[in-house]
């Protein structure tokens, strides 16, 4: 029996386990709090404040707007301010003012056809302020993609899909590993894979489209 005062093998574990967790979470809740309480109010983003939009503002001029931060936000200085934003709605910002998400489902055609269009959603960023909905559909071409070609891909994995090819040339490192060691699955994971390719559901890694 351990003596009052010395730190046994299992106590010692959990002295070290309750000072890695103390750690972690000041170091994680700890800086985000120092650092929310440092920003300046009128520098907070759009989730953070309440801004008495008005649709009566004139179209693509600047205007003044009075804004309020949200009570779970913390922020330096007064917390009632005046921001200055361009007047219009957030689906028509520029392109650079919002992000959208990128889907895979569509074609690439190679040559000079137009591209075909599909629909996703868009998000404004953090630091623009608009009028009308933040998340907005938007029809997007299908122009992304790393140069991936689905024909060299099938080509691939109907030749040399047993020793992990195709999933080594669309970037999947770790099942292209596992196909090479294991043969491939012994057949069967190269069957899935050359059906998984043909009909498009297997893509490159980046979540690129491919090119057809």
């Amino acid at each position: 029996m351990a003596a009052d005062g010395e730190r046994t093998p299992t106590n010692l574990l959990i002295f070290l386990l309750q000072t890695v967790v103390f750690f972690t979470f000041i170091t994680t809740y700890g800086e985000i709090y120092v650092l929310g309480n440092s920003v300046p109010c009128s520098k907070l983003s759009a989730s953070c404040l309440e801004c008495k939009m008005s649709n009566s503002c004139v179209y693509g001029q600047d205007t003044q707007v009075e804004c309020i931060v949200l009570d779970h936000c913390q922020c330096q200085g007064d917390r009632s301010f005046t921001k200055t934003y361009n007047c219009r709605y957030c689906y028509l910002t520029p392109k650079e003012s919002y992000k959208c998400t990128q889907k895979t489902h569509c074609k690439v055609i190679s040559g000079n056809s137009p591209p075909p269009h599909y629909l996703t959603n868009c998000t404004v960023n953090e630091d623009v302020l608009c009028l009308g909905n933040r998340t907005f559909s938007k029809y997007l071409p299908c122009t992304w993609t790393s140069g991936y070609r689905w024909s060299t891909t099938f080509l691939l994995s109907l030749t040399l899909g047993g020793f992990g090819v195709d999933r080594f040339y669309l970037g999947h490192w770790k099942e292209g590993l596992g196909k090479l060691f294991s043969f491939g699955g012994l057949g069967v994971w190269t069957l899935v894979d050359l059906v998984l390719v043909a009909i498009g559901y297997v893509g490159p890694a980046d979540g690129s489209l491919y090119i057809f």
